[in-house]
């Protein structure tokens, strides 16, 4: 059985001008080292795209944007479609963030239109889900994160080859709180048998689940030891070059 696809993902999400972007690529390009285990992704904001695609020509590292409108053309003022994605060279696309959940009122409905515009055009999609800390303390986190992936009822079969989940807590994200990676990997776990239940077992095995919020390179390791956890979505570590290349060096190997 083929090992399931594993990546350290960077969302640089409203941060870095043209030039600190570029600074920022640059470095990374300098001190990554691809060993062929991780699959390494850089998010910059949309206005950075082209040139950091241009900028990564030469290197292993791949880029994914952090949003994507789902009609391929027409009338949406200020929105970026999933062709004009696909033509610069972008790979990933992170859909159903929660900061797009909370701040622009994102719903699955949406959310779903989003996965599949991104597969239609031969991109893989990461989908985000998670909960809020009243959620969780009301012990109602597994209905959330089943509810957030019950989209994926309508994804074809033949499609899901593409699809990554990133579970993000998110009351993780961005406060410096972490899970446990004992919580981190229940609720892995969960996923993953959820994902069985709505189509089979090998499907399930071999979809990649990130963890997201508040990863660095002090915890990436013991996340990423974790039996169903295949990676990470970095934030704020992302953003600096040598953080960064440490959560890429930290991050678990291992043989499933």
């Amino acid at each position: 059985m083929p090992m399931r696809k594993r990546i350290i993902a960077g969302n640089w999400k409203m941060h870095k001008t043209l030039t600190e972007g570029l600074e920022l690529v640059e470095m990374l390009k300098a001190g990554y080292e691809p060993d062929g285990y991780y699959e390494v992704v850089v998010h910059p904001p949309y206005t950075l795209l082209s040139p950091v695609s241009k900028a990564l020509e030469e290197s292993e590292i791949r880029l994914g944007a952090q949003n994507v409108f789902y009609e391929d053309r027409g009338a949406y003022t200020g929105e970026i479609s999933p062709v004009m994605l696909k033509d610069i060279g972008v790979e990933y696309v992170i859909v159903g963030h929660s900061e797009r959940r909370k701040y622009f009122h994102e719903d699955n409905e949406t959310v779903l239109k989003k996965v599949k515009a991104v597969l239609r055009h031969g991109m893989k999609p990461i989908l985000c889900v998670g909960e809020t800390l009243e959620e969780r303390e009301s012990g109602k986190a597994r209905e959330v994160v089943a509810r957030q992936i019950s989209i994926l009822k309508e994804i074809p079969v033949g499609d899901m080859e593409d699809i990554i989940i990133a579970y993000e807590p998110v009351w993780a994200i961005g406060t410096g709180k972490t899970a446990t990676p004992e919580l981190a990997q229940e609720m892995h776990a969960f996923i993953r048998d959820t994902i069985e239940k709505m189509f089979n077992r090998e499907i399930a095995i071999n979809v990649p689940i990130l963890y997201g919020g508040s990863v660095k390179p002090g915890n990436v390791y013991d996340l990423t030891s974790e039996d169903d956890i295949d990676g990470a979505l970095v934030g704020g570590a992302s953003l600096d070059a040598d953080s960064f290349l440490a959560i890429i060096k930290n991050a678990a190997r291992k043989i499933i």
